[in-house]
């Protein structure tokens, strides 16, 4: 073995020699079929290919490649899926960004072929990157069965899953209020729109704006619009003053007596040769509001649009697809930017002498959460998937058991949205991803809409689709005009338990590997894909996609902000793992899209969180530190120093590992069984009985899929257990002096102890695991060739001292206790402990581990069990560990004994007084009668020990004044 732990050389090889040895793919019984055990699937999320991982990624690898070895381990035939997602918006808008950053052109200036060529490099380089990443990070995935969002199989499911969902009039295409993207020119869902709350009046910067320009949200306008043929006005209000120009009608409440007479009336536009018609509606007017008057604007607002429909009024759009004004606003205002003529209609609305007030309103505005853009409302034809039938289906699913969620909090969320939802638009005005599989049937001779969508047809393949159109058309000529747009990515994304598997084909993945075990994910996207997963899941294959859902925390930095490039605070995990320099994590920044302005702001942040740049850790240290902040939160602050704690945490455990081989000797030779013999000392029993512990725990918690728990059980019995007490005990049971059983014994219970911690850690930490366990001798006929394959350690029968742990405990409470007091006393080497005993037993047990006090006691020279008070020579210091025993330490001649006898008094005020309050409480009339016999049982051991403690303090306090 090396001299010391070098987590860049132990991870250097394994992974290869793992993959080349077929350890990733399913291991099946002879005649391939799922192994007794049973199976256990995960597909992996795909990620982006909009760039490399970030250490969200890692987490979602530590937990999920967690869970495959442990099952693997457990002899279950495992299938960890990796996969990529084109991310239709956030791959273009990132590609289109570093086309105009680099050469000054756009998408446009290119065309539709050649600019989709340039993403499809980008996205060959990253998912390249993102492969290194991954394999880095010890996922072991079946590379075999990689799959792209975009491979033509899962496209062929795509198209699929549009044309059956259209078959069966789930999907349909409306002309309806969509969230519009001015920024990134295409339709959101309302998943992808933040709401970013104002409590009042706001100047905000907009992206497509000068920099220097801000323009005021938070805000309600008011404004009379003249009443036709009289010299009254109506007042209005609103927080979107230019949307006035696509005003179609003023609402009133029918009982409000204020405008009983305007009814059927009209009002006059200002700017537009429009008449307003006053309409009355008990919806959408609350008379205790405002005015009592509400302007309606049908095309971009969903209230309103309502009130539209339902009182057929007209819809008129104002705005272009890049956020200008239409012709629609007039000559005064078209062509202008949407926010400066939200100025310019204030100032008109001044000028004309019908500007009211400007006053503060709380509110939402909606954020696009890709460009950070105000979302727009437009009307828009696109295709829309009725989701209600499908929820209450799956509802239903979840309800009868088919589905687990956790944490619980995720669960209520869970019923909460599926029991709201609302339409999807999966229709997206972008180049990159599937394109609809939809096409407008042109009908020679007849005047059609484009927007009906009785005039569209779909189709697997264009001769289905040209069928199709034909029946449509009758003895017509036509032609076909596919649809320019793409599908949301969660369409696709929504498909890939199944789709990975060969769906729509009925292949044998499908058939072995479908359902999927789990789904492990950020619980920031339960809606965005999970809900999808399951809605298409049981629609399309009459399935739940997976059995469990189980939802990890959003990693945040040590300050808890939110994980962005601009703050600096976005780390790579092969940073990590490798260490980076501050000059080189300010590098890194100038290879994105960040402004100068920017890069600035994000390199102060690095120089303040990584002043020193970042350490190198290691894999296996940041899976154990990402898997020891999984507890069951909704947010993890990272701070990279833990990791690095870890780090040293391998270092122990390599060094240890090191150290006990050296106590294994050429003639070693493992046991053909682990099984103890029941003939071993008092520390071995303990160890083992310990070792059985953290198996129970590590595999209870793992079960109940709380790795912070996991990893702590595992964490303390290498620490704890098995460094700081079995290694360091066993040390003269192994030395020249020992006799050949008494070694025999230890080198066996240490070879154990070594193989099954080390399988214990091997979920969390595969690298340092594998290379420790490679080390060890293997027992006899046992083949087994890698941790990877080995049998993971489960509570055991054979494995239970109980008496043993409660012996031992006791006497390492008495080694705690003489530690603790010679350090009181700042002894450090030449330690002389006594420890007095009243019972025959405990006096027993004591002497027959007076050697292994000796060795746990840092600088310990000697250990005397005593029965009588006589046999404790004069000058020690002294603490009660029970009412019967008491653990003295020398310290004649290296005290202030005016000093002790100072703190003996103390000491003995307290006991004291401690004692003066139990017996107060003892004394109370009715005690035995009122208080519960546990209680009562407490209380007397208190009072006991607080007597002891009373006695050897007036002792101590004695014996210094004597030597004075």
């Amino acid at each position: 073995m090396s001299s010391g732990y070098n987590p860049i050389a132990v991870e250097s090889a394994w992974y290869d020699w793992w993959e080349k040895e077929g350890y990733f793919k399913p291991q099946t019984t002879v005649d391939g079929k799922i192994k007794p055990e049973g199976a256990f699937i995960i597909p992996f999320p795909p990620p982006n290919v909009t760039g490399s991982l970030h250490i969200g990624h890692a987490l979602t690898v530590a937990i999920q490649d967690g869970l495959i070895r442990w099952n693997r381990m457990l002899g279950k035939t495992t299938l960890f899926v990796p996969g990529f997602d084109h991310a239709g918006i956030s791959t273009q808008s990132v590609v289109e960004k570093r086309l105009f950053k680099t050469s000054g052109r756009t998408r446009h200036d290119l065309g539709r072929e050649p600019f989709l060529e340039t993403v499809l490099e980008w996205k060959n380089d990253y998912q390249s990157r993102i492969t290194n990443q991954l394999r880095r990070l010890g996922g072991s995935f079946d590379w075999e069965r990689v799959r792209f969002t975009m491979d033509e199989n899962l496209s062929r499911a795509v198209i699929e899953n549009f044309c059956r969902l259209h078959e069966d009039g789930i999907l349909y295409r409306a002309n309806r209020l969509v969230n519009w993207c001015v920024r990134l020119n295409t339709t959101l869902s309302n998943l992808e729109v933040d709401q970013k709350q104002l409590t009042g009046r706001t100047l905000l910067n907009v992206p497509g704006y000068d920099a220097k320009e801000k323009f005021e949200f938070g805000a309600i306008t008011s404004f009379a619009y003249p009443i036709e043929g009289s010299d009254e006005k109506i007042i209005v209000a609103t927080t979107r003053p230019e949307t006035m120009l696509g005003d179609t009608a003023i609402a009133v409440h029918p009982d409000d007596p204020r405008y009983k007479h305007l009814h059927g009336k009209f009002a006059v536009h200002p700017f537009l040769s429009r008449r307003i018609p006053i309409i009355t509606d008990a919806i959408i007017v609350d008379m205790a509001f405002g005015t009592g008057a509400v302007k309606i604007t049908p095309a971009h607002d969903p209230n309103d649009y309502d009130a539209g429909m339902r009182h057929g009024l007209e819809f008129i759009n104002l705005l272009n697809d890049d956020g200008t004004f239409n012709a629609n606003a007039g000559e005064t205002f078209k062509g202008m930017k949407r926010f400066h003529a939200r100025v310019a209609v204030v100032k008109a609305l001044q000028d004309a002498g019908l500007y009211v007030e400007t006053k503060d309103n709380p509110m939402q505005i909606p954020i696009c959460s890709k460009s950070g853009d105000i979302i727009e409302q437009v009307l828009k034809p696109q295709w829309w998937v009725n989701c209600k039938p499908l929820a209450e289906e799956a509802l239903k699913r979840t309800r009868a058991g088919e589905l687990f969620i956790s944490p619980k909090q995720s669960e209520a969320e869970w019923y909460r949205w599926l029991e709201g939802i609302q339409d999807w638009c999966i229709s997206r005005q972008l180049w990159w991803g599937h394109r609809c599989p939809a096409y407008f049937v042109r009908i020679e001779g007849q005047e059609q809409d484009r927007i009906d969508g009785k005039h569209w047809v779909v189709g697997r393949t264009l001769a289905e689709a040209t069928e199709r159109a034909a029946k449509l058309a009758g003895s017509a000529k036509f032609t076909l005009e596919q649809d320019e747009d793409v599908l949301d990515t969660w369409f696709s994304s929504g498909l890939w338990p199944f789709s990975i598997m060969g769906w729509p084909e009925k292949t044998p993945d499908l058939d072995m590997y479908y359902p999927s075990s789990v789904l492990e994910t950020g619980w920031d996207i339960l809606f965005f894909w999970v809900a999808r997963m399951v809605l298409l899941g049981i629609r399309l294959t009459g399935e739940m996609p997976f059995h469990e859902v189980l939802c990890h925390a959003m990693i945040r930095d040590a300050h808890g902000r939110k994980m962005s490039k601009s703050l600096g605070n976005v780390v790579d995990p092969l940073d990590v793992i490798q260490g980076l320099p501050l000059e080189a994590l300010h590098d890194k920044l100038l290879d994105g899209n960040l402004d100068e302005r920017e890069v600035a702001k994000a390199k102060a942040g690095q120089k303040k969180d990584f002043p020193k740049g970042i350490p190198q850790c290691g894999t296996d240290a940041l899976r154990f530190a990402l898997c020891a902040y999984s507890g069951g939160g909704r947010d993890i602050n990272l701070e990279i120093l833990r990791v690095e704690g870890y780090r040293k945490f391998c270092n122990k455990i390599f060094n240890a590992t090191k150290f006990a081989m050296l106590k294994l000797d050429d003639e070693f030779v493992p046991e053909p069984t682990a099984k103890p013999t029941g003939k071993e000392s008092l520390v071995e029993r303990w160890i083992f009985h310990k070792l059985n512990i953290a198996a129970d725990e590590i595999n209870r918690q793992l079960q109940e899929r709380n790795f912070m728990n996991a990893t702590n059980a595992a964490y303390n019995f290498w620490l704890y257990e098995l460094c700081d007490v079995y290694i360091e005990v066993m040390k003269p049971m192994t030395d020249e002096f020992a006799s050949a059983a008494t070694r025999k014994s230890a080198q066996q219970t240490l070879y154990t102890c070594l193989d099954h911690g080390l399988r214990l850690l091997h979920p969390f930490m595969p690298y340092v695991t594998e290379e420790l366990w490679q080390r060890l001798p293997r027992r006899p006929r046992d083949p087994t060739p890698s941790i990877m394959v080995a049998a993971y350690p489960t509570a055991d029968k054979s494995f239970v001292f109980e008496d043993a742990e409660r012996d031992f405990d006791f006497v390492f409470s008495a080694i705690k206790t003489g530690r603790s007091l010679a350090a009181s006393y700042n002894l450090q080497s030449d330690i002389q402990l006594f420890i007095r005993v009243q019972s025959d037993n405990e006096a027993a047990l004591l002497e027959s581990q007076a050697a292994t006090i000796v060795a746990l006691t840092k600088g310990g020279k000697s250990a005397k069990i005593v029965r009588d008070l006589a046999d404790i020579p004069a000058g020690c210091g002294s603490v009660v560990l029970t009412p019967t025993v008491v653990v003295y330490v020398l310290v004649r001649g290296q005290i202030d004994l005016d000093a002790e006898l100072t703190k003996c008094e103390k000491k003995l005020d307290l006991a004291r007084l401690n004692l003066e309050k139990i017996r107060k409480v003892e004394a109370q009339p009715d005690y035995a009668e009122t208080v519960p016999a546990n209680v009562r049982q407490i209380n007397e051991e208190k009072r006991l020990t607080y007597e002891a403690d009373v006695a050897n303090l007036e002792l101590s306090k004695e014996m210094f004044a004597k030597l004075k």
